[in-house]
């Protein structure tokens, strides 16, 4: 996929890796650039930001864990833009903690890093379909891939997320629809803030948002499935169906040298 002449939304879009692919649309020259966040006065500054760059662009307030909200977005942009070429679904939230967390922890995390996935898609691939053709790009995370050190919550739905957009892919690839799975490790973002290095996930060190929009508009050109920002993740990866007996233990030697809270 083409980025020039697109009209694309960005969830997540006010800070860090969702800003990023925001500025970097821009810079490819799509049609309009919608920044989608929780945090509306940033969302409305991104906005501002493409606007000034020559790129139309909307800053929209919206809780992408309810889908009202979301669907209202959607309508927005179609409103103002006509039909969504790429949609990023790339809002994200990470609790520290496993087994012990609340229900609701557990709940606001599979709201936001899964169910948010599927509210888009309920809305968008149906359109999509209809004209032959549209792009997700979703957000899972190589913890989606491997795991997440400390927080088995952010695992286990990133883990789903990933699951949700391999199914959407075979389930509708064949009917236009193209779809990618973004997996970095530790990125300059509100969410690697508190932790020294990007912690764990900063293993293979930290990327800025820009080289993630590198990867990300590399990866959309050859409309591969897994984008990789941080190439070491494959190799983990292949290591992980391997043996998988050998990474678990490798993981335990990982977990031994941060320590269980990432």
């Amino acid at each position: 996929m083409q980025i020039t002449d697109q009209v694309i939304v960005v969830t997540g879009a006010a800070s860090g890796i969702g800003r990023g692919l925001a500025l970097r649309f821009a810079a490819e020259g799509a049609k309009a650039v919608v920044a989608v966040d929780y945090d509306g006065a940033g969302a409305t500054e991104v906005a501002a930001a493409l606007s000034a760059s020559g790129t139309a662009s909307l800053g929209l307030r919206a809780d992408v864990s309810i889908e009202a909200e979301l669907v209202d977005a959607i309508e927005t942009v179609e409103g103002a833009f006509g039909s969504i070429d790429l949609f990023c679904s790339n809002a994200g939230i990470l609790t520290v903690g496993g087994e012990e967390l609340p229900d609701d922890e557990w709940r606001r995390m599979l709201d936001v890093n899964v169910m948010a996935h599927i509210y888009a898609a309920r809305n968008l691939v149906p359109k999509m379909v209809a004209r032959g053709g549209g792009y997700l790009l979703n957000t899972c995370s190589a913890a989606g891939l491997l795991t997440q050190i400390g927080s088995a919550p952010y695992s286990v739905t990133k883990h789903a997320a990933l699951s949700f957009a391999e199914w959407l892919s075979v389930t509708h690839g064949d009917q236009g629809l193209r779809v990618s799975a973004l997996c970095p490790q530790a990125v300059e973002s509100k969410m690697t803030a508190g932790f020294e290095g990007g912690g764990v996930a900063g293993v293979d060190g930290m990327l800025s948002p820009e080289q993630v929009a590198d990867a990300v508009v590399e990866g959309l050109a050859d409309e591969r499935f897994l984008i990789l920002p941080h190439p070491e993740v494959l190799d983990y990866f292949r290591r992980k169906a391997d043996d998988y007996d050998r990474w678990l233990s490798g993981m335990r030697r990982l977990q031994a040298r941060f320590g269980p809270q990432m």
